[in-house]
């Protein structure tokens, strides 16, 4: 796989932010001493608060095995007391994370915590700021998120390597039909991939960074994103819809046909489907093999 550094900027004006990455959809970091470093948040939110604020509510965790034929999208592997899963983060690496966590239900008043950047994109969903929390060695396997938003991904605690891709990169790493999911591994990808099952994904091109305390990634709509825990911590995700109509349909697309027919099939024909998709990402991968050798 062919990979380079993600660009990171301390500061940049809006319209340097819009002509270099926003209207191009290419990634960024901007690090802790550019949008986050005056936000109440950057201190304010630590495990302590987090548990005396939310830690009797029960979130799903997910841990780090790969969806079996009987699961849905988004089905938690198991269900714990908030507060608990945070104990068990800070007495060592625990494999399981939280994902899509709207804390802000619960306790709204952590909105005046941090600036929406509206400066910098348009159309964020306000009632769905996201909380995504993982234990060091936690894994987000490959995917891209299926309402095809734009994401501000800013870090808290701990560090995160993050591995992201076009979306036309998708027959090099194998996307399964009827879902937003690779069905390679990119499990310890920065250290060796497995080209011998999945030869195709020597021609890959991705982009890659480590995430610290403060920094907020953009990662444009429809990007592949593998996320690898360093340590445990936790990120606050913002999601700003794409600005054209056609952005906005093929996300309504993805959400309600896309995500419902894989669904459908899951409980319909689990293995059948569940080796077909498999099977599918591989003959296009071998297709598009021949094209490229």
């Amino acid at each position: 796989m062919i990979v380079k550094h993600i660009d990171r900027v301390d500061n940049i004006t809006p319209a340097e932010f819009k002509e270099n990455y926003y209207k191009p959809r290419k990634p960024v970091v901007i690090t802790a001493g550019g949008l986050s470093k005056n936000w109440q948040a950057h201190d304010k939110w630590t495990w302590d608060y987090f548990k005396s604020v939310v830690g009797d509510k029960m979130v799903g965790v997910y841990n780090n095995e790969r969806a079996g034929a009987n699961t849905l999208v988004n089905g938690a592997d198991d269900y714990i007391a908030f507060g608990d899963y945070l104990d068990m983060i800070q007495r060592g690496p625990v494999k399981l994370r939280i994902f899509l966590f709207n804390i802000f239900q619960h306790v709204p008043q952590l909105v005046e915590d941090f600036t929406w950047p509206d400066i910098l994109a348009s159309g964020f969903l306000k009632k769905y700021p996201m909380l995504f929390v993982g234990g060091a060695g936690s894994i987000a396997h490959m995917h891209y998120d299926i309402d095809l938003s734009h994401i501000f991904h800013t870090q808290f605690l701990g560090r995160k390597r993050v591995l992201l891709l076009e979306n036309k990169q998708s027959p090099y790493i194998y996307r399964m039909p009827f879902t937003v999911e690779s069905a390679a591994s990119f499990v310890n990808w920065h250290e060796e991939l497995d080209t011998e099952q999945f030869p195709a994904l020597k021609y890959a091109q991705g982009h890659t960074t480590i995430l610290h305390h403060g920094d907020t990634l953009f990662m444009p709509g429809g990007y592949w994103h593998h996320m690898e825990y360093m340590d445990g911590g936790f990120a606050m995700s913002l999601r700003a819809l794409d600005p054209t109509l056609t952005g906005k349909l093929n996300g309504l697309y993805h959400l309600v046909g896309l995500r419902g027919m894989n669904n459908l099939m899951i409980k319909m024909a689990p293995e059948w489907w569940y080796h077909y998709k498999r099977k599918k990402a591989r003959d296009r991968a071998e297709k598009l093999l021949k094209s490229v050798q």
